[in-house]
């Protein structure tokens, strides 16, 4: 990889800028000052140093955030904050994105990251990689309504979902439920409560495949994925 590319993948500035710093000696390879800033260089096997600082170098990041409510799941909006804008700068060289979205008003588990082939994984209809929400509702869900999810319902549209376990966790004329679905419509959890004549008025996306939301992430705090908790991802 060419030096340049490396240290601007890492923030530490415009390909421009890393030219100057190189032609002024604050850049080393294996310990040596480097003035062309277009060699090649293995940052598996060697070791990149600029102003007197270890480039520790990763391809990809992999982040969990508990989205807020009214923040859009997107890299960029002209209205809204996006999940992007809650992040440090460190971030920002990797060029992150949301793996899926989460509706506005919708909190929750989301994944952020830059590596777009487990993005595609993860949000290939053929996987059927299975989310958990957790729901209130307006009305009494009854188990004729479990009966009903378990054997996938008719949208709006006249989408027949697939089957989906809908557990009642309190019952009354407002409800507390938990839905595990395996696909990703618009609106999907929502137009399912609608299908059976209920109105979803807080909804929290609890897990995503294996990945389970970190209940100490405060909403709008996210952190890293452990090496074990990308590993369940990747299956």
């Amino acid at each position: 990889m060419r030096l340049d590319k490396l240290l601007a993948n890492m923030g530490y500035g415009t390909r421009k800028e890393i030219k100057k710093f190189c032609k002024s000696g604050a850049v080393k390879v294996d310990g040596k000052p480097v003035k062309d800033s277009s060699i090649h260089v293995d940052p598996d096997s060697q070791e990149v140093e600029i102003h007197g600082e270890i480039v520790q170098y990763r391809e990809f990041v992999y982040l969990m955030m508990n989205k807020p409510q009214g923040v859009v799941s997107a890299t960029e909006d002209l209205v809204d904050e996006t999940v992007v804008d809650l992040l440090d700068p460190e971030f920002y060289a990797f060029e992150v994105f949301p793996v899926g979205r989460l509706d506005k008003d919708t909190e929750g588990l989301l994944l952020l990251t830059n590596d777009g082939k487990l993005a595609h994984e993860l949000l290939s209809p053929k996987k059927h990689v299975p989310k958990k929400y957790f729901a209130i509702v307006n009305g009494r869900v009854t188990e004729e309504d479990v009966e009903k999810f378990g054997k996938g319902v008719t949208l709006d549209d006249g989408y027949e979902t697939l089957p989906a376990q809908l557990t009642v966790l309190a019952q009354g004329s407002i409800s507390e439920i938990e839905l595990v679905i395996y696909e990703g419509k618009y609106h999907q959890v929502k137009r399912m409560f609608e299908s059976v004549g209920k109105k979803v008025t807080f909804l929290k996306r609890l897990s995503m495949g294996a990945l389970q939301l970190d209940e100490d992430l405060e909403l709008g705090e996210y952190r890293e994925l452990t090496e074990e908790e990308l590993e369940f991802l990747r299956g």
